[in-house]
């Protein structure tokens, strides 16, 4: 946890702790709570976004909160402050940072704002205003919003709550606002100045609204809120980008900063799309990928119905613990890397050598809402095939909710890349720096081929290799794709080799 350091007569600097190796910012997706809130040890404080993963960041100190350094969407760098929190004896008023801000149309985080005067130190609960999910809807999305006030009857509710080209994860408070136990809602105290005309400044609480409504040029002023006392709530606004004949346009869109506009409008038509989060670590890793790993990549089509017949056979037989396609594969790899550990290896350029992994901590690509990731399966090869079936589902499951720990997402030595997923039969991937090799599957589809002499309809996909031809020559990196192929087409091969 990131240390802390004394500032006025007090209250104390909550720092922002090292996320995660080689991280040196974040940046704040959502509060958690506002200036005058009163917190607890270890409570969380607030959401940010680093390059591998989305974290609750938990506060060391207690006491109530007198400064917020950063607003959402802003990028904070590690070791700089993040919070101040002062003993409660000596916190000041925070209604009146929250009358001031408010009058001056802040986007200022006020996220949560509401607690009262009292002089407890005893933690507030402060439950989130949002619309309950239809039934089968996933936990970390937003509840589905209805139409924007004024929208023609019929008119669809939007299938996600991202903007276009946005990085942002789903599962944020949709309202942005919170009510302590106890009090009237904050909208209460806020209420008149949405009624005082059209002059009025639009109600809205949550940043994160404020500037989606930059991105896609919506004027809040046009927005009728959902919310208590008319707040403009996310899904308010989801709703008017769902329907853009209920809002009006804006002629341009307001300055903001352009490291963390999500879109912004450049010349005639054209998009600009910032390079930040997770999106500009894929572009930096890849790139170094390309600049410091000579590649090779090499590949052979392969009848994979054996295969198929083998999962449809373990799956019978054991229904209630089923076994994917991807979860075999990874067993051949397994079994490859077994015969030919030089491809379960680095370089390491400053010793000049190259590492061979004792185990093999496999990497599997997987695409998100936040862009190409690859977690890892550490000591894949001490899992059984149904253990890796389990581990391979709870993986990608929690990557693509953006709850996976930032740990899973570095350290693996080889990876497994199904891009059949995408249609396509075949492709020359990247290799994941630092690894040595890569493993692609295209798409399982039904084409002639010939069986003892006679032609016939099979179940065809086409493997490739890719592979760092600084660790090994040909003849290595052939016979593993030929093993990998040798056991798709004749499953049974595995058995002498588990």
């Amino acid at each position: 946890m990131g240390g802390g350091m004394s500032t006025a007569l007090g209250t104390r600097d909550f720092l922002l702790p090292d996320l995660g190796e080689g991280l040196s910012e974040a940046e704040i997706v959502e509060w958690r709570v506002a200036v005058g809130d009163v917190v607890t040890v270890d409570q969380t404080v607030v959401e940010v976004e680093t390059a591998k993963a989305v974290v609750d960041v938990p506060c060391p100190y207690a006491g109530r909160v007198v400064a917020l350094h950063g607003a959402a969407g802003e990028v904070r760098p590690v070791g700089q402050p993040l919070i101040t929190i002062a003993s409660l004896d000596d916190a000041p008023d925070p209604h009146a940072t929250y009358r001031e801000e408010e009058r001056a149309g802040s986007g200022n985080v006020l996220i949560g704002y509401g607690t009262g005067h009292g002089g407890t130190g005893r933690r507030r609960r402060r439950p989130r205003l949002a619309l309950a999910p239809e039934p089968g809807t996933p936990v970390a999305s937003d509840p589905v919003p209805g139409p924007a006030a004024g929208a023609p009857a019929g008119t669809p509710a939007p299938a996600s709550p991202l903007p276009a080209g946005s990085s942002r994860p789903v599962g944020l408070d949709p309202a942005g606002v919170s009510v302590p136990n106890g009090t009237a809602a904050p909208a209460d105290r806020t209420a008149e100045p949405a009624q005082t005309g059209a002059q009025s400044a639009p109600l809205v609480i949550s940043p994160i609204v404020r500037r989606l409504a930059k991105e896609h040029g919506i004027d809040l002023a046009s927005l009728r809120g959902t919310g208590p006392g008319g707040v403009i709530r996310r899904a308010d606004l989801d709703a008017a980008v769902a329907a853009p004949a209920a809002a009006t346009r804006l002629a341009a869109v307001p300055d903001a900063p352009a490291a963390h506009a999500g879109l912004a409008p450049a010349g005639d038509g054209d998009t600009v799309i910032p390079l930040t989060g997770i999106r500009k670590v894929i572009a930096d890793k890849l790139s170094r990928s390309r600049r410091e790993i000579p590649e090779v990549t090499i590949w052979v089509d392969v009848d994979a119905t054996g295969l198929l017949e083998t999962r449809a056979a373990i799956n019978a037989a054991t229904p209630d613990t089923p076994v994917s396609i991807l979860a075999l594969l990874a067993r051949i790899c397994l079994s490859g890397l077994r015969r030919y550990p030089q491809l379960n290896a680095h370089v390491d350029t400053e010793g000049q050598r190259i590492v061979q992994s004792a185990g093999v901590h496999l990497g599997i690509a997987a695409q998100t809402d936040r862009g190409l990731v690859v977690p890892v399966l550490r000591d894949a090869q001490r899992l059984t095939t149904r253990e890796l079936a389990a581990a391979l589902a709870e993986t990608t499951a929690a990557v693509r909710a953006g709850t996976l720990p930032p740990a899973r997402l570095t350290g693996g030595t080889f990876t497994l890349n199904n891009y059949g997923v995408f249609g396509v039969d075949g492709s020359t991937p990247i290799i994941n720096h630092p690894e040595a090799a890569l493993l692609g599957v295209g798409r399982i589809v039904d084409k002639p081929w010939v069986v003892d002499g006679q032609l016939a309809v099979r179940k065809v996909t086409q493997i490739s290799l890719t592979f760092d031809h600084r660790v090994c020559d040909g003849g290595v990196a052939g016979g593993f794709l030929r093993h990998v192929a040798d056991c798709v087409e004749q499953p049974a091969l595995l058995v002498a080799n588990v």
